[in-house]
Order: C-alpha cells, then structure tokens, then sequence
C-alpha cells in the first residue's frame, strides 16, 4: 500500500481554489514543528510550541504521573491531563500550564506567517493558541470558540480574505472552559457535536461552505482517532456525489488510514510532503513569488 500522488497537480488544484477563495484551511499542531535539516528557514526551538506528546511529558513530569499512574502512557494527552487536572488542583492550574508550554513567549512559525498572507477566507483548527492570529497582519478576523455547554452558535456571516472567520473547534486558551484536552472533554464534545441549531457547536453557515469549498488539511496526521472521528461527524449525511475535494499534507500517511480514506472511500487526497516543502510551493502557485526566509513578514 504505496502512497502515490502527482503532487504538482494536486497542488495545482489547491492553488486554483485559494485564488478563487473558496478554500478553507483546517490548521492542526504540526504547522508549528521544527524545519527539516537543510531547511533555508529558521524555527528557533524557544519560540515553537510543543506538539501533542511533547505537551503530554511536559504535563506527566509536572503532575508526577509515574508516581499516580505507573502503567500510564505519558504521550496519552487526554489522560495525562485529566491526571494533571485532578493531581495538580483542578482546571485552571491546567490551562494555565497548556497557555505558559503554547502561548507565552511563542511566535507563528515562517510556514504558519506564510499561510496567513495567503487568501483563506475561512480557517478551522483545533489549536488551542492564538498564533496564527497574530500572524495575520493587516486582517480582522472574526473568531468562533466552541463551548462544551449547550448555547445558541454565533453564526458568523460573508467569510473574506480580507476578514476572515476563525473556527476554534477545540477551545481558545483564553477561554479554559472551551478547550477540548482530556478525556471527558473529548466524551462531551462528542456530544454536542449532536446537538441541533441553534445549539449545534458547528455554524449552519460553516456546514455550508464544508460541502462547497475545497478543504486542505495542514498539520495533521489522520492516524490520529479523534481526527478521522471529527472529520466524519462533519461530512455525516453528505452524499458522496456532493463531497467537496479535500486535501491532506501529511509526510507519512499510515497506510491502513490512506488505504480506506483515500483509495476505498475517497474523503482525502494526501499529499506525502511536510509542510515545510509544501507551504513555499502553494505560496509560489498562489502569488507568482518565491518564498523566501523572511518574504512571509513582509507579505
């Protein structure tokens, strides 16, 4: 089971869509990990966030795991932070820990600033921080934050480049009751991603555009359970003849994954680049220029 891709069309493809600003950017935690060796841009290692298992250590060794839970997996996110609420005094100790490893101190890396000039009228991500609000300069974007309790959905109206609308499906770190990190967050999300307008977590009008724009997944690997099962709560009831094309970069999809996503079912097309090969790319397709280490600042 090879993954096999005509990669320049594909992004070609993708590239038509963000010109056309009918493509929506879903943005996940690998936007932020460490350029390749040999890479011309830099990433320093103080300003990057931790991703998912570098988060779960930081918060096992701080809420003393081994010693609670010897047998526990210290890179299982949802369980070390439940342990960590439970150990170390609650939610806000928690969320604070999350904000001072992803927030404090952090800067968007040159692939994350890069997308930002790009024009992404709607953007989804299950990040918890705000860098890739800071990186879009010059933009006024409109930011939705899910809430685990049941509450009428601000249905944000005429997506644009100009002002984008920003879908935080896990939480916001400065709202701790919305993120979405240990297991009984992830059980409750579940379940409100049932509830129906006007309390339904995901916009009628966002709904909308996942069935009629192109979706290009960045930062993502879909081996990831909660991922393929928020995926297809989203595409839940949509005709296979009506699914919008939908892109994933994803330097290694695991075969089983790509096998059935996107050979059997066709839901995805992966792209087997890491974003730091695949970000300059578009950006040349998409504006005529050579991304450059520092371009992306002065876009």
């Amino acid at each position: 089971m090879s993954v096999q891709v005509d990669a320049a069309s594909v992004i070609d493809r993708i590239a038509g869509a963000v010109r056309e600003k009918k493509c929506i950017l879903f943005l996940g935690a690998g936007v932020h990990a460490p350029p390749p060796d040999g890479s011309p841009f830099t990433y320093p290692e103080e300003q990057r966030l931790p991703l998912g298992p570098a988060l779960s250590e930081r918060l096992a060794r701080d809420c003393h795991l081994a010693e609670h839970l010897p047998d526990e997996d210290p890179r299982n996110l949802q369980r070390v932070a439940l342990c960590y609420q439970i150990v170390c005094g609650g939610r806000q100790p928690l969320v604070n820990e999350i904000r001072n490893a992803v927030q404090v101190g952090k800067q968007p890396s040159p692939m994350l600033r890069a997308l930002a000039t790009l024009d992404f009228p709607l953007v989804i991500t299950t990040n918890y921080d705000q860098l890739f609000e800071m990186a879009l300069a010059g933009k006024q974007p409109r930011v939705s934050v899910y809430s685990p309790e049941p509450q009428p959905t601000v249905d944000y109206r005429d997506p644009t480049p100009e002002s984008p609308i920003i879908f935080k499906l896990h939480g916001d770190i400065s709202r701790p009751e919305s993120l979405v990190v240990t297991d009984e967050d992830y059980i409750q999300f579940v379940l409100r991603m049932n509830d129906k307008d006007p309390y339904d977590p995901i916009p009628l009008n966002l709904k909308y555009f996942l069935t009629n724009w192109t979706t290009l997944f960045v930062g993502y690997s879909l081996l990831d359970y909660n991922l393929r099962l928020l995926f297809k709560t989203l595409r839940w009831r949509v005709d296979p003849a009506n699914r919008p094309e939908t892109y994933s970069v994803d330097y290694a999809p695991d075969p089983l994954v790509f096998d059935v996503w996107d050979k059997q079912e066709h839901y995805v097309t992966f792209i087997a680049q890491d974003v730091w090969a695949f970000v300059p790319r578009l950006y040349k397709l998409v504006t005529g220029k050579d991304l450059k280490p520092g371009e992306e600042l002065k876009s």
